[in-house]
């Protein structure tokens, strides 16, 4: 059973090295989450919805009520009916996009046709979610890197705090808070469009319309044209959002193929050693267990030193993301520690995701589907 040192060596040196940047990272968001913003330049915040989404009224309310001075609110949309009934917060202006099926997602489309119906005096376009409900000071953390020399886009990103919990619920923020852990200081390769704020200046001059035209995922193809024009993209921690809705076995298999289909198109540069990092995880993984249970007790050390340094960023990014949403300090209280003791079944559903995205060519959101291509 010696074999598994093939993979379990690698295994055990990429996990130390996934710890390399911890405290910088951690010093990074405290300096961000204490920052005080002087200037308020007028906001468009852009929020598109597609029918019902749990807790959608109060997502909307809270994109309402955001302690930001000068901003509008745009909701986007398909059709009327793609808006339920008793759901606007009274500030909230509706653009209808009425977009003919093309090659370029309803999203984008919806989206677009926002950007065009801003106000003119906005100097910010801020990009929301509809399944997300942020806090007061969401807009602020947003535009306040704007200001800085070289970024050319701001982003937040997504933390799930289901209530009540459940199994699926839980486990899809386990999977989906690995990718919050790779933003932090200097350059990010990704902006996450449910949290993404650009100035109007930089969104035309590094030609997002175009970038647009055609694209599925509106956030990859932001990143890549800011990115592109030697740009940064900030990490504002300011801007998690929790995401209150839960989900359930089937639906999150569904998700997380489409979030990582998404991903080979759009950033193989990140995929590829996502898969090739989580085939030897999983690899030397199942194979120390083999092995221990075969009785090599050297085999259990290895499996301790592969899963620690994986679950100790766990429990970090529940850390950093607990100080980034003090409002949701009594759930991280209780249900913490999943972002620890699950990331060995996270590291799993990881692969399963990585391997079901690397066949066929479309996929399906909101009840249509899209061909990937880019």
């Amino acid at each position: 059973m010696a074999w598994y040192w093939f993979f379990a060596a690698p295994a055990i040196v990429l996990a130390l090295l996934s710890l390399r940047g911890e405290r910088k990272r951690a010093e990074y968001v405290a300096r961000r989450l204490n920052e005080k913003l002087d200037e308020f330049p007028p906001v468009t915040v852009i929020v598109p919805v597609k029918g019902e989404d749990e807790g959608l009224r109060e997502n909307l309310a809270a994109l309402a009520e955001l302690d930001y001075p000068d901003y509008e609110l745009l909701v986007a949309a398909r059709n009327a009916d793609d808006i339920p009934a008793g759901v606007l917060p009274r500030r909230a202006k509706i653009v209808l996009s009425h977009g003919a099926d093309s090659d370029t997602s309803e999203k984008i489309r919806n989206l677009n046709t926002a950007v065009r119906t801003a106000r003119k005096r906005t100097e910010v376009f801020a990009f929301a979610d509809s399944d997300g409900r942020v806090n007061p000071g969401w807009l602020r953390a947003l535009v306040a890197p704007l200001s800085e020399k070289g970024v050319g886009a701001s982003t937040g990103y997504r933390w799930f705090t289901p209530v009540p919990p459940d199994f699926w619920s839980l486990m899809r923020g386990v999977w989906d808070a690995v990718a919050a852990g790779m933003l932090g200081p200097g350059e990010n390769r990704f902006a996450w469009g449910g949290a993404m704020a650009i100035r109007k200046e930089t969104f035309f001059e590094v030609h997002v319309p175009d970038a647009w035209e055609g694209a599925i995922s509106d956030d990859y193809a932001l990143s890549e044209a800011v990115r592109a024009a030697g740009m940064r993209i900030a990490y504002a921690p300011g801007a998690l959002v929790p995401c209150f809705d839960h989900t359930t076995g089937s639906r999150l298999f569904r998700w997380v193929r489409r979030q990582m289909a998404i991903t080979r198109v759009y950033a193989p540069a990140l995929w590829w050693p996502a898969l090739i990092a989580h085939v030897v995880y999983c690899v030397a993984m199942g194979g120390a267990i083999a092995a221990s249970i075969a009785g090599d007790r050297l085999a259990e050390w290895a499996l301790l030193a592969q899963l620690s340094p994986g679950m100790l960023k766990g429990l970090n990014r529940a850390v950093l993301a607990k100080a980034a949403m003090p409002e949701q300090e009594a759930w991280f209280k209780r249900h913490m520690w999943v972002h620890a003791i699950w990331v060995p079944l996270g590291t799993w559903l990881w692969l399963i995701a990585l391997v079901s995205s690397a066949f066929g060519k479309t996929i399906e959101w909101r009840g249509r589907r899209y061909e990937l291509k880019k």
